[in-house]
């Protein structure tokens, strides 16, 4: 069995989540709201809450 270390990254920042770690858990009002890889999240988001924070971080406005 192999010995492993878990650490809690709390951002609002899904540009720094994304660089940093491999999954992913977005909460609202105390719950999770969608889970995932990462790098899967951003590319993919299945809730309307995730798809505004995903157009918030990643949208370029003119």
């Amino acid at each position: 069995m192999r010995a492993g270390a878990g650490y809690l990254f709390i951002s609002h920042d899904l540009k720094v989540v994304r660089a940093l770690r491999r999954r992913v858990c977005l909460r609202q009002h105390g719950k999770v709201d969608e889970q995932g890889p990462a790098r899967d999240v951003p590319e993919n988001p299945q809730t309307e809450y995730t798809k505004r924070l995903v157009k918030a971080a990643f949208e370029i406005v003119a």
